[in-house]
């Protein structure tokens, strides 16, 4: 089966009301566990690199990956996405590496720091979906800026993120504001600021409806119904994996991610797309302390590879089963992105953008 684009695996989606989990990799590793696990539930799946994985990988061989799971997988739709894309170039370039779908996060500047204005958000991600559109490839938008409703503060990740601090209001995405975002840049779907967070560290308790804005989707899908929403910073950072961690050498502190139940209650709200990679990253490097620490003469990586591993195909099994996308990769039928780019061009996806406008 052929990769798919972002807006194509959505729509689908959104037809069988279940969610995608999108998982960051940096390795070969991680897209296995990945892939492995989405053919034990016969899952799709979204594998998405930010702009600090394609450097760590390097392109060519983050591309060569990617056929080489598409040769293993056939069975699996798989989509490619660029993660926090900074500015139009990063977009592009992205597909022209195979990338199906990209993310342009006009929420902050090219320094990936510093918030961007409305407008400046408006006209950048404008021209990236232009462009994409012509050859097929998915657009996601970013509105409102990722951060802690508890302190104020973004927490950068891999290189990207604001740091300072900033009022409530430019951490909560406006319903009326996304209405207006949609119907601007007809992105394909659209990042949220609810009070998530990237990393490890997103709440120091149980979050509740003060620090974790679930209402905000809710406001935001009665505005724009057909709209695909993405959750952003949305690990769960599962205790049985920080226990771990801990008890053979680590230092976390008592952390909490985003509950998976409300993940869930999202996905009932037009959540399409939940961004996960703190879990993943979590689970592996519990294990490689655990084997360190159990075995210290072990020096063979494979030792500690293939347990991560299997930590890992448990989280995104568990992920694939919760959000209701487990037995949905047999249903879908792959457009090519020549054909979704005729389409485009034809005006007939764009009934989709007006339909969730009017709505």
């Amino acid at each position: 089966m052929a990769r798919i684009t972002l807006r194509q695996l959505l729509d689908c989606a959104a037809e069988r009301s279940y969610g995608v989990p999108a998982f960051n990799v940096n390795n070969m590793e991680q897209a296995l566990a990945i892939m492995e696990a989405a053919r034990s539930v016969n899952a799709p799946v979204i594998i998405q690199a930010s702009r600090g994985a394609r450097a760590y990988a390097g392109d060519i061989m983050f591309a060569k990956m990617m056929e080489a799971l598409e040769a293993m997988y056939p069975e699996i739709p798989l989509c490619v996405h660029q993660d926090h894309g900074e500015r139009v170039s990063t977009c592009l370039s992205a597909i022209q590496n195979g990338f199906t779908s990209v993310m342009m996060d006009g929420s902050l500047k090219e320094d990936g720091k510093t918030p961007g204005s409305y407008d400046y958000n408006v006209g950048i991600t404008s021209e990236v979906t232009r462009l994409a559109h012509m050859v097929g490839a998915s657009v996601e938008g970013e509105l409102g800026c990722l951060g802690s409703l508890e302190t104020g503060h973004g927490e950068a990740e891999d290189g990207h993120g604001f740091e300072g601090k900033l009022d409530r209001s430019s951490l909560l995405t406006d319903p009326d504001e996304a209405l207006r975002f949609v119907q601007a840049t007809k992105v394909d779907a659209l990042a949220v600021a609810i009070g998530t967070s990237h990393g490890a560290y997103k709440f120091t308790r149980k979050p509740t409806s003060d620090v974790l804005a679930m209402d905000v989707i809710e406001k935001i899908h009665a505005k724009l119904p057909n709209t695909h929403i993405v959750m952003h910073g949305s690990s769960s950072v599962p205790e049985e994996y920080r226990n771990l961690f801990n008890e053979n050498g680590g230092e976390m502190r008592e952390t909490y991610g985003v509950p998976v139940e409300e993940i869930v209650r999202g996905i009932r709200f037009g959540v399409r797309k939940v961004n996960i990679d703190t879990d993943l990253r979590l689970a592996a490097t519990a294990e490689f302390r655990r084997v360190a620490n159990r075995n210290k003469s072990e020096f063979d990586p494979r030792k500690f590879l293939k347990p991560a591993m299997d930590a890992m195909g448990k989280v995104c099994r568990d992920r694939f089963e919760a959000f209701g996308c487990a037995g949905q990769a047999a249903l879908i039928k792959v457009k090519p992105m020549s054909e979704m780019a005729r389409l485009y061009a034809s005006g007939a996806l764009d009934p989709h953008i007006e339909k969730k406008a009017a709505a």
